[in-house]
């Protein structure tokens, strides 16, 4: 059987003039066609709408082409200068050559177009959008190992734009200063073992810092033991910056601490008076300043009383449970992973929250026999993953509520859970906007408030 080849590519330049931005941070334009005809559409990584750049093509597929920016003509007038040495190779962010503030509002069309394109939704009034630091926000994150032999030596990074590869950072603005400013440290670490080819990934996340601990942690993913010169080199980087140092031999369940014995992270949420505490590889919200206005703005719109029963689905560590237990009479969270339930009763122990229950399920399974599930709520708060909370909604009683607060890391799917209530189940799509958690990615974090109907 013969082989399908790859459509060939063009790498001849061509000039386009950009249209429209993609929902990926990428400029629309149209290559030249017949006469009467409008060209097929070419998607050009770099470019802003109302530019004129010279491209060049990079991938062919049957309805579009994509490209990259070789020059600018012309201008947006919404450009900046990119911060980062490494943008436009670089795929950790793809939007820092354009304005701050164009990139908000560009993530708020983005959720706009999706709730009328998907859901059929308009919401009664937009948000403002919610912003915070937009430099040295990040404080969870994994970076990519590879030892290069035709360049003798070893990068750490996120992946390239093209993601076979990974990008040979010096620094990284978005990531915590305490890490970003040191990836060249830790690649000469990692270059420096002899298990050097072994270590596929860095991951890294952070609390808040203590008088003795940095509240930083760096989770070396290896694929052979660990002789002990080379653990010993990374408990000597661990202590030269007050990184606890923690190692993975094999699955999630094998992560475990080199240095120190038993480090502790966590971080507060003042506001609550909660701490929460969390392990190296447990989901976090990355950016710590937007994720405080995130729950405040929550508590806003979901307007938590005294003697409220509140649901809160997909609850992970208990990031609004535990707060929202500081305000309500009782809520109940509801999470798949079975170790950041158990992590979060904890911290409801911790906490001193009573009223804070806790329960493991598979959301996207049948839960309608579960006694949590029968329980009458007053209000309900949804923070799923990409794929969207629509099973669990299809099962839920949904009468019960009389307000829904749903956070979303991606429109399309809060668009079309936003349909179903709206055009099936007899709510009212009061407000909704976006919320800046990942500044100079093209990643659209938003928040909307359902109400029923009178």
């Amino acid at each position: 059987m013969a082989r399908s080849r790859s459509p060939r590519i063009d790498k001849t330049p061509f000039e386009a003039q950009i249209l429209d931005l993609t929902h990926d941070g990428r400029g629309v334009a149209r290559r030249p066609a017949a006469p009467g005809e409008s060209g097929k559409a070419v998607f050009v990584a770099g470019a802003l709408p109302g530019e004129r750049v010279m491209a060049e093509q990079t991938a062919k597929n049957r309805h579009f082409d994509e490209a990259r920016t070789l020059d600018v003509l012309q201008a947006s007038p919404d450009r900046v200068a990119p911060r980062c040495a490494h943008f436009g190779t670089c795929g950790g962010c793809v939007l820092q050559h354009l304005d701050e503030d164009k990139q908000i509002h560009a993530k708020q069309r983005v959720l706009m177009e999706n709730l009328e394109r998907i859901g059929h939704v308009a919401p009664g009034s937009v948000l403002a959008p919610l912003v915070d630091a937009s430099w040295g926000y990040r404080r969870k994150g994994r970076f990519s190992v590879r030892r290069v032999d035709k360049k003798d030596k070893t990068l750490v990074g996120f992946r390239e734009q093209d993601p076979r590869f990974v990008a040979d950072l010096s620094e990284c603005h978005t990531v915590i200063p305490e890490i970003g400013g040191r990836i060249t440290a830790l690649a000469a670490l990692v270059d420096g073992l002899h298990a050097r080819a072994d270590i596929p990934q860095i991951e890294f996340i952070a609390g808040d810092a203590t008088a003795e601990f940095s509240g930083i942690a760096l989770v070396f993913r290896h694929l052979k033991p660990l002789g002990d010169a080379d653990r010993a080199a990374l408990v000597a980087f661990g202590q030269q910056h007050s990184f606890a140092i923690f190692l993975q031999p094999g699955g999630v369940d094998s992560v475990h601490p080199l240095w120190p014995e038993a480090p502790a992270l966590a971080f507060v949420l003042p506001q609550w008076n909660v701490e929460l505490a969390f392990r190296p590889l447990d989901f976090i919200q990355v950016n710590a300043g937007l994720n405080q206005k995130m729950i405040a703005r929550t508590f806003e719109l979901l307007d938590p009383q005294p003697r409220d029963r509140v649901l809160d689905l997909f609850c992970g560590l208990g990031n609004f449970t535990l707060p929202m237990a500081r305000l309500v009479g009782e809520v109940v969270g509801v999470e798949g992973d079975a170790g950041l339930v158990a992590r979060a009763r904890e911290n409801a122990r911790r906490n001193g929250l009573a009223n804070a229950q806790f329960h493991a399920a598979d959301l996207t399974q049948d839960q309608r026999g579960t006694g949590w599930m029968r329980q009458g709520f007053d209000k309900l708060l949804l923070d799923p993953p990409r794929s969207g909370a629509i099973e669990v909604l299809q099962q839920l009683p949904l009468k019960q509520f009389n307000r829904i607060v749903y956070v979303s890391c991606h429109p399309g799917s809060l668009a079309r859970d936003a349909g179903f209530l709206v055009n099936e189940q007899g709510y009212e799509l009061k407000s909704a906007g976006v919320m800046d958690m990942f500044p100079h990615t093209a990643h659209v974090e938003s928040i909307a408030l359902f109400e029923r109907r009178e």
